[in-house]
C-alpha cells in the first residue's frame, strides 16, 4: 500500500504525537503505584515506549507493535514518501511508510494471499492479469503462483519501495525477477487510461487508504483517493475482459467512514457494469482492528470457477511447492459471510442470495485452468 503524501506524513506524525503524550499521561498518572502485578511482571510504566501503532480517531482506536531496541534497519525518503524497515519483538521485520504499518513477518500472508487468490481462483483461466500498487511485491508473488498465468504487469508509483523490499524482505521481493512480470513505475490511474479494452483476466488493486478520518468523522482526503473513483473503477471495468474480475483493497468494516465507502465503492461498481460485487473479511492482526477487507466485481459470474476446479488447482499449486499459508479454498465462500449488522449495511435488502457463490451445483464443467 503506497503513494502517501507529505499532507499524510504530517497528519500521522501528529496523530502519533499526540498518542505518545496521551500514553506518556497515564504512564505519569501511574507513578505511585505498585511497580509489579501478582505475577512479578513489571507494570507498563516501567516499559520503555518503543512501539510503532496507528490510531483510527473516528473511533478513538490505537494499537501498536512492540519493537526490539534500535529497531531501525533501514530508513529512507523517498520522492512520495519515508520508508523504513524495523524489527520487531514479536512480529519479524516491518515495513512502514510515512509512520503506518504496512505489512510484517508474521501476518502479512493473511492480506496478501487474499487479495491475490481470492479474485485469481474466482476467475476460472486468469492469463493476464494486472496488479496496482503492493510495493512490496507480496501480492505479485502469489499471482505468480498460478501455472495458467502468462503476463502479469505491475504499475507502482515509488520504486524506492519495491527496491527495498527486494534487499529487506526477500521471501517475496523477488516476485520481479518472474520473466512473466513486467513493472511499470508510474501513475496508476494514467496507466490504465491508456490501455485498450478487454485486456485482462484478472485486476487486483492493493492501493493504500483514500481518506483519513478524524474524530469528527471529517474524511480528509489522500492522493490515493482517485484510485476509488468512478472514473477510474469504470476505467478498469472496460480494460477487463467479458469475464474479468477486479479486486481492491477495502477497509475494515468496523470503521463507520469506512463502512460508508464500502457501500459507495460496491454501488460504484455496479454503475461501471460489474454483475456482482461483494465485500469479503479479512483478519490481519496487525491492522488496526484487527480487520480488513476486499470488494471482488464480477462482471460475468456465470462464467466464474466451480468449486472443484478451485480444489484442483489449488492441489496443484501446493504439489508444486508454492503452498498458501492463510488462503485456503473454503475462504473462496466463507471470507464473504460477514456478522449480520454488516451484511444489512453494505446489501441492505437486496436478494444476496447468490453471494456466497453457490459453485457447486454444475460439476461437470471443463476445467480449463492448465489449458
Amino acid at each position: 500500500m503506497t503513494m502517501f503524501n507529505i499532507f499524510r506524513r504530517v497528519f500521522v506524525g501528529h496523530l502519533s504525537l499526540l498518542t505518545t503524550l496521551q500514553l506518556l499521561n497515564v504512564s505519569f498518572a501511574e507513578i505511585g503505584a505498585s511497580q509489579t502485578n501478582n505475577l512479578g511482571f513489571k507494570s507498563p510504566n516501567e516499559e520503555s515506549l518503543n512501539r510503532i501503532g496507528e490510531l483510527e480517531p473516528s473511533i478513538g482506536f490505537y494499537q501498536s507493535i512492540e519493537m526490539v531496541e534500535n529497531s531501525l534497519i533501514f530508513a529512507k525518503q523517498s520522492k512520495y514518501q519515508e520508508i523504513e524497515v524495523h524489527q520487531s519483538k514479536f512480529f519479524g521485520k516491518m515495513l512502514v511508510l510515512d509512520g503506518v504499518i504496512q505489512l510484517t513477518e508474521r501476518d502479512a500472508d493473511s492480506y496478501n494471499e487474499m487479495m491475490a487468490h481470492i479474485p485469481m481462483f474466482q476467475h476460472a483461466n486468469p492469463k493476464r492479469v494486472l496488479v496496482v500498487g503492493g510495493g512490496d511485491g507480496y501480492v505479485l508473488k502469489e499471482v505468480l503462483k498460478h501455472p495458467g498465468v502468462e503476463h502479469v504487469d505491475h504499475v507502482d508509483l515509488d520504486e524506492d519501495v519495491i527496491r527495498t523490499c527486494e534487499k529487506y524482505f526477500p521471501q517475496w521481493g523477488d516476485a520481479w525477477k518472474d520473466p512473466r512480470t513486467h513493472l511499470h513505475i508510474c501513475d496508476g490511474a494514467k496507466y490504465i487510461r491508456g490501455l485498450p479494452d478487454n485486456y485482462y483476466d484478472v485486476i487486483i488493486q492493493d492501493s493504500s487508504d483514500p481518506w483519513i478520518a478524524g474524530e469528527d468523522g471529517v474524511m480528509i482526503p489522500l492522493p490515493s483517493g482517485v484510485l476509488y473513483e468512478e472514473e477510474h473503477i469504470c476505467q478498469m471495468y472496460r480494460v477487463l475482459k467479458p469475464d474479468g474480475i477486479l479486486n481492491i483493497q477495502a477497509e475494515s468494516f468496523s470503521v463507520p467512514t469506512s463502512l460508508e465507502g464500502i457501500i459507495t465503492w460496491r454501488k460504484t461498481m455496479e454503475a461501471c457494469g460489474f454483475k456482482r460485487s461483494r465485500y469479503g473479511s479479512i483478519h490481519t492482526t496487525s491492522y488496526p482492528t484487527g480487520q480488513i477487507g476486499l470488494l471482488l466485481g464480477e462482471k460475468n459470474p456465470s462464467a466464474s470457477s466451480k468449486m472443484s476446479s478451485i480444489l484442483r488447482r489449488h492441489k496443484t499449486i501446493a504439489n508444486s511447492g508454492k503452498k498458501t499459508s492463510y488462503y485456503h479454498p473454503p475462504l473462496q465462500r466463507g471470507c464473504f459471510e460477514v456478522p449480520l449488522w454488516v451484511h444489512d449495511s453494505i446489501y441492505g435488502k437486496e436478494d444476496t442470495s447468490d453471494l456466497l457463490c453457490n459453485i457447486d451445483e454444475n460439476e461437470n464443467v471443463e476445467d480449463t485452468s492448465m489449458s
